[in-house]
């Protein structure tokens, strides 16, 4: 394709481009051209795209008319490639916080944070049932100390739930995997624990769901796919389950998710498309779906993601529910089914851990919040009508304040990321898709691995070259705020389509609309949280996002808790609910 080169773009050096809010930087918003293709669509699609001749002819048109040829494969740009987006630990003396000491066990860990948290009263749930609201792991702690239930009832009603979730009329596919008989031996195990008057902590009977990218005995990691557990067998428990198993958490299975991970509707057509609680008919978002949509309807308090390109935090704003993704680096990634994304190295000794000191009356004071106008706006009416009333409400309350400024190439970003979540998932499966038969993978998984083995040896380490420039960017950013504000997603949930079943869709339209505002906690390594602040006018929700500077995640649970304050009256139930803490 050497006669056609496209030219590609010559990028100011970093020192040259001003960041302020009157920089002449012209924002450019996604230019995706690819129509949505499900169904027998797809399938034809596909088969093109697996063909020598025609795939390498297609690759080549998908790549220039998404200027991907332009913007990342032909550019000219003097820094030097970024590879790992690994920050080294900095304590940042934030305001508030409490540091973990990290020689102590998980239970002990826990109840030094949850010294953290206000005070509460011992107060019965029967006072706390008059309007809508999720329950939280204080509830259930609080629920099973004053013997008001039992482990092994919220055991119950949960595989109930479930049954009964996966079935007619709302065939909600909220799980991959779960085990009742497991289910009930951790719980009954807790219960006596209870019974005794000594619970190992307060996670203790908690239900939390796994998303099946992790993993957790007695399970397969499957990945969302129908052939991964083969090849590379769950032999225990990951560094974080072992964690909640070790402080009692019952572990309820295996969430349901986006295909290995490569999609953002949630929509499998191996295990089914999550549906939105808020909606059924809508999707809950990926890759990790069914661990949004299990905490939106009320099965669990809190679950397990993976965010590779905000798998955690789009889903969790689709469903009205906090999603927080971590600095890169944070969470030790042992028993973790790699398919999207580098893992960071192995550090001979974790980072600092500070837990916020929460105060329901008053929060931190003197937060900047950087916001660069155009990127914030360039989203549905509904969500850039919330988010902006949200922020005014913020400053209202707790006199934060607004840096404006200029966050320039955004889609070059996200461009260069796609190219680099691509070429590290095809390496890492590389050597198993050549022994897997093509009709074991999706429709539209096929396509995603088409285009992630396109990408070049230049294409990946320009898209580095340009890491390094938006962590430069970013950092310069920091300098003068704590946070970066913005939407979660572009659009709130859209339709499931009755031609996505069998083969999965293409929806790269709506798929960079949901991705826009996710790409620097991944690419950069940057930990980010999205808050529920409203709905659009067909009731689904809308979440904001912060995103903060590298092991900054307690300011970020500061200014979520502030913000969760202000929009917690105006919350509604879902339409699919489970109430595991209800009175008979």
């Amino acid at each position: 394709m050497g006669l056609f080169k496209d030219q590609g773009v010559v990028y100011k050096p970093v020192e040259e481009v001003d960041l302020g809010p009157k920089s002449d930087h012209v924002y450019l918003r996604a230019n995706v051209k690819a129509p949505r293709m499900a169904g027998l669509l797809v399938k034809i699609f596909t088969w093109f795209l697996e063909s020598r001749i025609f795939g390498t002819i297609l690759v080549y048109m998908l790549k220039k008319n998404n200027l991907i040829h332009k913007l990342v494969t032909n550019a000219q740009l003097e820094e030097s490639p970024l590879y790992v987006p690994l920050h080294p630990f900095e304590d940042l003396k934030e305001q508030e916080v409490k540091c973990i000491d990290s020689k102590l066990s998980p239970p002990e860990q826990v109840q030094q944070a949850m010294d953290c948290l206000p005070n509460s009263s011992e107060k019965s749930l029967r006072g706390l049932q008059s309007s809508f609201r999720h329950w939280t792991i204080l509830d259930y702690s609080r629920a099973y100390n004053l013997k008001e239930i039992t482990p092994r009832m919220v055991a119950e009603r949960f595989i109930a739930a479930v049954n009964e979730s996966s079935n007619p009329p709302s065939r909600m596919s909220f799980f991959i995997d779960y085990n009742a008989e497991d289910i009930l031996r951790q719980a009954d195990k807790s219960t006596l624990r209870y019974e005794q008057g000594n619970p190992i902590s307060i996670l203790d009977g908690i239900p939390i769901a796994i998303k099946d990218e992790i993993d957790c005995s007695p399970y397969p990691t499957t990945g969302g796919t129908k052939w991964l557990h083969k090849v590379r067998p769950c032999t225990g428990d990951a560094s974080c389950v072992k964690c909640l198993r070790l402080c009692g958490a019952i572990l309820v299975g295996k969430t349901n998710m986006h295909e290995i991970g490569a999609g953002t509707s949630g929509i499998n057509p191996h295990y089914g498309a999550t549906r939105n609680p808020y909606d059924i008919s809508k999707i809950a978002g990926g890759s990790s779906s069914g661990s949004a949509a299990v905490v939106a309807a009320g099965l669990c308090p809190v679950a397990l993601g993976v965010d590779g390109g905000g798998s955690v935090r789009m889903p969790a704003a689709l469903c009205g529910v906090i999603g927080l993704k971590p600095t890169f680096g944070r969470i030790p990634h042992n028993g973790y089914a790699a398919m999207n994304g580098q893992l960071p190295p192995d550090q001979p000794t974790r980072p600092k851990l500070y837990f916020p000191l929460l105060n329901p009356t008053k929060s931190i004071s003197d937060v900047k919040m950087a916001k660069y106008a155009e990127w914030f706006n360039d989203c549905s009416d509904d969500i850039r009508t919330c988010c902006s009333k949200a922020l005014d409400k913020l400053q209202e309350h707790y006199s934060w304040k607004i840096v404006e400024v200029t966050i320039p190439e955004i889609e070059v970003m996200r461009l260069a990321h796609y190219s680099t979540i691509g070429s590290e998932c095809s390496t890492a499966l590389s050597s198993h898709l050549e022994k897997l038969k093509p009709e074991e993978i999706g429709w539209d998984a096929r396509v995603a691995l088409s285009v992630y083995g396109s990408f070049s040896s230049k294409e990946y380490i320009k898209a580095q070259k340009i890491r390094n420039r938006q962590m430069q960017f970013h950092m310069k950013i920091f300098a003068e705020a704590d946070v970066i504000v913005s939407p979660t997603t572009g659009v709130t949930a859209y339709p499931i389509q009755d031609d996505a079943s069998e083969t999965g869709e293409l929806d790269y339209i709506n798929g960079a609309a949901l991705v826009r505002y996710s790409i620097a906690g991944n690419f950069l390594g940057l930990p980010a949280v999205t808050v529920p602040v409203g709905y659009d006018k067909l009731g689904l929700p809308i979440g904001l996002q912060f995103i903060g500077q590298p092991w900054s995640e307690p300011t970020l649970i500061h200014i979520a808790s502030a913000m969760q304050a202000i929009c917690k009256p105006d919350y509604k139930k879902p339409e699919v609910f489970y109430n595991l803490l209800k009175k008979d």
